[in-house]
């Protein structure tokens, strides 16, 4: 297929892919840049220019899905001068129910659109779309369990790299819209997993990112298979030099993943625990699963084993229903557990959820307060984290010239923290250890010490 089409005169000869939300839908953009390439197109180098405009959709979050049909609606005066332009839609937002009608009623001018259950057959659909010159839109409500392997990839960094290890979610929270887009729990062969990963180290890979909606549950769909403590194991043996991994849930987090996390040599010291709220009530609403004395007993086992380990958070205010008291309960678990960062959201309905259906809706008024609040609190536990770096020394990946001083290097420390400071763009690419001299709002400042 990808060949008919790179023989195709009429095919497009630029690409560019346009990514909202997350780490995989990242990870999916680069996998539809790894696809167009092998259909003979070039990245183009912006989408004013491009033949064809691809965009990889988010809907966790209204505002996303505002933005992602804000810019798609934006290329429709671009098509008008240009006529031959073909724009994709693809992505969880598409995989709502009724968002193939929207699109194919509201926006005639895209060419192709289809949901995260089928991404693997986009250079079926481009070969279709380019053959009948109609709009081809097909959106899988079901996939099987299918899981694709050995789709091309066009990574934007030659030194980190992206692992999925499993797709879909069972938890089903009552705001998140994530099971209903991309289905429910398939874990990846740990073979094909583990093999990905040695091929990466070969590529000069230093630092990989293993993806899933709840990577703790890695291998509870597979009799028999790997769980997720004895696939890091694997994976630390094979030596890529930083690992990590996003997201977790803290009902599955147990006693062996924190003792692997522990004694590995290259696993990351960071990670990311999303908690919610504070509020037993709203913990139970949201069916969460754990209380707030479970979550603060498994970072207190965390910083035991771990008395580095670096803690970041997801926080919802405005939750329906929340009293102002439940809020400040989230407010006191942020001020106890003192995160290095956290990212906070009001509540945002989601149609399909359980929550959407919820009375009690919070004004915007007492929403934007709540939330100005928690960031407030949040930023004073980010600096003392940081003012309490100063002087320590950390081993940096460097990956190019800071965005704010361009005569000045820039990289993630193993506890996720971007790091300036002066060096020889020789280093990029290399790990080095920075002294850390001084600390901003979000970011570190040094000097070399060493190179690793």
């Amino acid at each position: 297929m990808l060949g008919s089409i790179r023989a195709r005169a009429d095919r497009p000869r630029t690409y560019c892919v346009v990514t909202y939300g997350c780490q995989m839908n990242e990870h999916d953009s680069e996998t539809l840049s790894g696809m167009l390439g092998d259909m003979g197109m070039e990245k183009a180098k912006s989408r004013e220019t491009a033949d064809f405009v691809i965009f990889n959709t988010c809907c966790i979050r209204e505002n996303a899905e505002r933005r992602a049909l804000g810019n798609v609606t934006w290329l429709k005066e671009l098509k008008k001068d240009r006529p031959e332009l073909m724009v994709g839609v693809c992505g969880c937002m598409m995989q709502q129910p009724g968002m193939a009608e929207k699109i194919l009623r509201q926006y005639p001018f895209v060419d192709i659109a289809f949901g995260t259950h089928n991404l693997y057959r986009f250079p079926e659909l481009m070969e279709n779309a380019l053959r009948t010159r109609r709009r081809v839109v097909e959106v899988l409500q079901d996939d099987e369990g299918h899981i694709p392997e050995e789709l091309p990839v066009r990574r934007e960094s030659r030194t980190h790299a992206y692992i999925t290890i499993m797709y879909g979610c069972n938890n089903f929270c009552s705001y998140c819209i994530v099971p209903y887009v991309r289905g429910r729990e398939r874990s990846r062969d740990a073979a094909a997993i583990l093999a990905e990963a040695r091929g990466l180290k070969a590529d000069g890979v230093k630092e990989i990112m293993l993806l899933g909606q709840n990577v703790n549950s890695y291998g509870n769909d597979i009799e028999g298979g790997m769980t997720f403590p004895q696939l890091l194991s694997a994976l630390d043996e094979i030596g890529v030099e930083r690992i990590r991994f996003m997201t977790s849930h803290p009902k599955d987090l147990s006693d062996e993943l924190i003792e692997v996390m522990a004694s590995s040599r290259h696993i990351c010291h960071a990670l990311h625990l999303p908690v919610q709220a504070g509020s037993d009530r709203v913990l139970a609403s949201m069916n969460r699963r754990y209380t707030r004395e479970r979550y603060l007993e498994r970072v207190r086992q965390l910083r035991k084993r771990i008395p580095d380990i670096a803690l970041t958070t997801d926080l919802i205010v405005a939750y329906p229903g929340e009293t102002e008291e439940e809020f400040e309960e989230t407010c006191s678990l942020v001020r106890e557990v003192g995160y290095d960062a956290a990212f906070t959201f009001i509540y945002s309905p989601r149609t399909g959820t359980r929550a959407a259906q919820m009375e009690g809706r919070i004004d915007e008024e007492t929403a934007a307060r709540r939330i100005q609040k928690l960031i407030a609190i949040q930023k004073e536990s980010t600096k003392k984290r940081m003012e309490a770096m100063i002087g320590s020394t950390h081993s940096v990946l460097v990956d190019g010239a800071s965005k704010r001083d361009e005569t000045k290097l820039a990289g993630k420390d193993e506890y996720g923290i971007t790091v300036n400071f002066p060096g020889d763009r020789s280093l990029i690419g290399e790990i080095v250890r920075v002294r850390i001299l001084s600390a901003g709002e979000s970011t570190l400042r040094g000097e070399i010490a060493e190179r690793q």
